[in-house]
């Protein structure tokens, strides 16, 4: 019997039609055949919104010929990815290829290896029509509101906008964050550290003032010293004074291991730890996912779905994992019982976390076969689901009291009895600084009279609240229930590619545009930007997964609470139009002399007259760097292809053809004073080859 399998990429499509051998064909769908066409509503709103969905542009063929191929096949199997959109994928062939839904024919694969696949196709199933309604509703109401609301907001800032059920919700969170920093008012406050040692050890540790004779509470977080002359005063009342023990307290504590990953977490930690955007580290995990050419293990996929929030592993998993701890660690590495970590309750638990779909199999085992990304993901997936597995660390602490003339000193530290899980993999945070205070304590005990080596007032200022990264802003949106794994790198680079935010390091900030945008909803469709609304709108949309909810009553709910404020918005806002301020350069208008005005118009920035209607000169803008052509002098500039690549040229371009992918850097060469460049290997080098030839390490960003 001849079975076509239907998988959605080519990469997945080769494995697996490696593990099934002959008599199966395997074609891939690349992602959507059938969605609403963009160039209208394609929405019924009068007929139960009814989509009208059409074969996607481009895709015709392919479609006519798998069609061709289901006909010739004696069974056809639709094996696209185990969550909503691969299952509303699958419906969507079905009905072109006029499958009858009620037959088993959907089956799913968690990870690309031989076993993961033998178990898909084992157990086929029918369509899940509650996953495709609940992706249905998800898309329709995308489509009502991004279709109706972009126009409003076009015509009302600028054309060429959007807005929508999540990327505006995620871009108030960056406007808001914004306005907190620009509110806060530094707070001054002092604290008294003391650097001390017990004599004959001479290594210094520290300890804090935490209170006074009167017992009043000093610790630097209660923010009591308001003042260089708090602190001077403190300091003059322990001039001679005996720093001497007054207690020593011992304790336990016990650290557990963080879970496995779901997609936001490697998101969050790949950006901290790799500095990875949410783009290149979904990419490696797709990679890895479908399956990678693995040297002495042919092709094989390393770890499972990588779009979950789910933290469930299979008991198998498990197993492997704990083999593996046990013959590499030994038998006190493992917990005494197992460690089950908790899914959040509006989780879809359809498929595991993020883990090596082969446990033993080590990051070092297949690190010659992986790229550096892949293996940098993998690494990370590997460390991380290993880690969850094994035994808690325990630590010693230490607390000791210090009294100086009644005034009482802290000084905490601890130190490791037992590693655990720390000996392999420890989750970054955000602040990764470590404070002296966590560092190990020498002996002592009660009476000790101890050394002062130093004793002085620092100023500190409050702190305003970071602004978000991009790791950030997903952990955000995951906690207030907007947006899903499968959505949080589109929500990012959208609010980007609009020009909404921009990145200053890793950090989001609004722009000008951003702010009236989000101001602008703010003010007439509070609804769409509201975290907790959207989060309601989320828990719903999950709730047609089960059953639970009737997507088209779902759908009907919110379209006429958002239909009345957008009508009601549109009377009051007739003729208003939000005008932004326009960026002014140096660049003189040779047509009027005015300095020409940065704007944007459908094919991105370009220069202007302000002066218009009465002088409507305009030109490209080009950003000049401060780099030289190493060919004729000229300056050299920055360039656009046309899918939006950037390469640089020289300005006196068609005169001189000098062009380059390598990014102009502001040093000079030493040798012969031409411009240097950076090529990748972080390496800059003087473009001059025949004449020069000088190459320097480029310095690494801070």
């Amino acid at each position: 019997m001849s079975k076509l399998v239907i998988v959605e990429s080519p990469a997945k499509a080769k494995n697996i039609k490696g593990y099934l051998g002959e008599g199966y064909e395997v074609i891939a769908s690349m992602g959507h055949v059938r969605d609403l066409p963009a160039a209208r509503l394609s929405v019924d709103v009068d007929n139960n919104f009814e989509p009208k969905y059409a074969i996607i542009k481009g895709k015709e063929n392919f479609v006519n010929d798998l069609k061709k191929k289901a006909n010739k096949a004696d069974y056809v199997y639709l094996a696209t990815d185990p969550d909503r959109e691969g299952e509303a994928i699958s419906w969507h062939l079905a009905n072109i290829l006029g499958l009858d839904l009620s037959d088993k024919n959907r089956v799913t694969f968690n990870e690309i290896t031989k076993s993961g696949v033998s178990r898909g196709m084992a157990d086929p199933r029918e369509i899940d029509i509650d996953l495709v309604n609940a992706q249905q509703a998800r898309r329709i109401l995308d489509r009502l509101i991004g279709y109706k609301l972009s126009p409003f907001v076009s015509q009302k800032i600028r054309r060429g906008l959007s807005a929508g059920r999540v990327q505006s919700v995620a871009l108030r969170l960056v406007v808001d964050r914004e306005n907190e920093i620009r509110a806060f008012v530094p707070e001054e406050y002092w604290s008294i550290d003391a650097k001390l040692n017990n004599p004959p050890d001479k290594k210094s540790f520290s300890a804090v003032l935490v209170s006074d004779p009167e017992g009043n509470n000093l610790k630097p977080e209660k923010k009591a010293l308001k003042s260089n002359e708090d602190s001077d005063y403190i300091l003059s009342k322990l001039e001679g004074a005996d720093y001497v023990v007054k207690s020593v307290k011992k304790g336990t504590r016990k650290k557990s291991p963080t879970p496995p990953f779901i997609t936001s977490t490697l998101q969050q930690e790949a950006s901290r730890r790799l500095s990875f955007q949410a783009r290149r580290t979904m990419k490696a995990a797709q990679e890895l996912y479908e399956g990678v050419d693995v040297q002495g293990m042919g092709t094989v996929g390393l770890i499972t779905y990588m779009r979950t929030d789910s933290l469930r592993i299979s008991e198998e998993a498990r197993a492997a994992g704990n083999a593996y701890i046990h013959k590499t660690y030994g038998e006190k590495y493992l917990p005494s019982k197992p460690r089950y970590f908790r899914t959040k309750s509006n989780a879809q638990d359809g498929h595991e976390a993020i883990r090596p779909s082969m446990p033993d199999v080590t990051p070092d085992m297949v690190k010659s076969s992986l790229t550096t990304d892949q293996y940098k993901i993998y690494k990370l997936v590997w460390e991380r689901f290993i880690a969850s597995l094994m035994a808690e660390c325990q630590q010693e602490t230490l607390k000791v009291e210090i009294d100086a003339n009644g005034y009482i000193f802290n000084a905490t530290g601890y130190t490791v009895k037992f590693d655990g899980f720390t000996a392999l993999y420890e989750e970054k945070t955000d602040d990764n600084s470590k404070s002296s205070s966590e560092a190990p304590l020498p002996p002592m005990k009660e009476g000790d009279v101890l050394h002062l080596k130093s004793l002085t007032g620092n100023q500190h200022f409050t702190q305003p609240p970071a602004r978000y990264t991009e790791a950030s802003l997903t952990k955000a949106l995951e906690e207030n229930g907007v947006g899903r794994p499968s959505t949080y790198v589109t929500i990012t680079s959208t609010i980007l590619s609009k020009e909404y935010v921009v990145r200053e390091g890793k950090q989001f900030v609004p722009t000008e545009l951003g702010e009236a945008v989000t101001n602008l909803l703010k003010d007439k469709l509070p609804n769409i930007v509201n975290v907790k609304y959207t989060s309601k709108m989320e828990d719903d949309l999950d709730k047609i997964d089960s059953g639970d909810k009737n997507y088209i009553d779902m759908i009907r709910l919110y379209y006429d609470d958002f239909e009345t404020p957008l009508e009601k918005a549109k009377k009051e806002m007739q003729g208003v139009k939000i005008k932004l301020s326009e960026e002014e350069t140096d660049i003189v208008c040779e047509k009027c002399g005015r300095n020409m005005v940065v704007k944007v118009g459908r094919f991105g920035k370009f220069l202007a007259c302000p002066g218009y209607p009465e002088c409507k000169n305009t030109k490209p803008l080009v950003h000049k760097t401060k780099a030289k052509c190493p060919e004729c002098g000229g300056d050299i500039i920055e360039k656009k292809t046309k899918r939006g690549s950037s390469f640089f040229g020289c300005s006196n371009y068609p005169d001189c053809n000098f062009m380059t992918w390598d990014s102009p850097s502001d040093d000079v060469c030493p040798k012969c004073g031409k411009s240097l460049f950076k090529r990748k290997g972080n390496v800059l080098y003087c473009p001059d080859t025949e004449g020069c030839g000088f190459t320097k390490p480029a310095p690494r960003k801070k």
